[in-house]
């Protein structure tokens, strides 16, 4: 697994003796900063608290037999700046409720405020309502955030963008592209062709594009109904002859990457790449990438991935400095924005 070594500015030095408001003594990161963690992906919270030079918070969380969700804090946080990490990832309703349940319990117990660190928001594609008599999901997730007592919420790289104005708290969502723009900058690949795998997340990979200075083509698609199949309609762009990378932002069941990539090698395509954040892979999605015409697929890890499946075709990139930096400036009052200025 690819990890990043501090890709981002610190401000360690800035922190270090922090005086307290009561007694005016010298605490630490430590003392002031919790990181907490249900169980959908332990060890990227590990990896981010290892950046932090912070151990993660202690709590129990598990289930009775009844299959109840229960959570207990094994510290004490009143008055500190909780962070509880967790993607809203499979199974999508234990982590979701584990989320909630922990925002509650860390209230409960007086934390000085409580910021909701979901890497992976779920129910993110239910954002707005196409068809009659469905439902807004992500509204819902949101609302239920808020009712929890998140004060605030840290992610990356929202399925829309809408999805921040369901909140009336805060919301610094951070992206990984630079991360990935990085990672095919450095392989230096050569007729580089920038490809969008639909319509609508074709502004996103016209800021890849733009980023590794290379054209942008785009698959038109249609897909039936509310199944994971989709009908490929047309490319706009060429791509005969070039190597390709393809961009979304998550990988589900694989169908729309898959058959953008057999698309694009019908087309001419020569070797063909994709990238995306969220990297899901349900069912047998591993087994379908590994068997596709991609050359390689990177994703980042902010859900939980076995590198044992793999097969040396996915390369995966940690989120975990990305996310610690972003919780130190978060802590600190300092520019999240920030994190991102001399990126190209």
């Amino acid at each position: 697994m690819a990890h990043l070594t501090h890709p981002f500015p610190t401000c360690k030095g800035m922190i270090q003796g922090k005086i307290s408001a009561s007694g005016g003594r010298m605490r630490s990161l430590s003392d002031e900063l919790r990181v907490f963690t249900g169980n959908s992906h332990r060890q990227l919270a590990q990896d981010v608290c290892k950046y932090l030079s912070i151990s993660v918070g202690r709590a129990e969380v598990f289930k009775f037999s009844n299959d109840n969700s229960f959570v207990r804090i094994l510290e004490n946080i009143r008055e500190r700046d909780v962070f509880i990490m967790q993607p809203v990832c499979a199974p999508v309703n234990d982590a979701l409720m584990e989320l909630l349940i922990m925002i509650d319990a860390a209230k409960r117990a007086s934390a000085g405020r409580v910021t909701a660190v979901v890497p992976y928001y779920g129910y993110s594609r239910t954002d707005k309502k196409d068809q009659p008599r469905v439902p807004i999901t992500a509204r819902l997730v949101a609302d239920l955030l808020t009712a929890a007592g998140a004060d605030r919420l840290l992610t990356i790289d929202l399925h829309a963008g809408q999805i921040q104005g369901f909140f009336n708290i805060p919301v610094d969502e951070l992206t990984a592209l630079p991360l990935l723009v990085r990672y095919f900058r450095d392989k230096n690949l050569d007729d580089l062709v920038v490809v969008a795998v639909d319509v609508g997340i074709s502004k996103r990979a016209r800021d890849v594009a733009e980023r590794l200075g290379v054209p942008l083509a785009i698959v038109e698609k249609r897909r039936e109904g509310n199944t994971s199949s989709i009908q490929t309609l047309n490319i706009i762009g060429d791509v005969k002859g070039k190597n390709v990378l393809t961009f979304d932002d998550e990988i589900n069941t694989g169908g729309s990457i898959i058959a953008a990539a057999e698309a694009l090698k019908a087309s001419g395509a020569r070797d063909v790449y994709s990238c995306v954040t969220h990297a899901l892979f349900s069912g047998d999605a591993t087994d379908k990438v590994i068997d596709s015409p991609l050359k390689e697929l990177v994703a980042t890890d902010t859900v939980p991935l076995s590198e044992n499946n793999l097969n040396g075709k996915v390369t995966i990139l940690s989120v975990a400095p990305l996310l610690g930096e972003a919780i130190r400036r978060i802590h600190n009052g300092l520019s999240v924005g920030e994190l991102f200025n001399g990126e190209s």
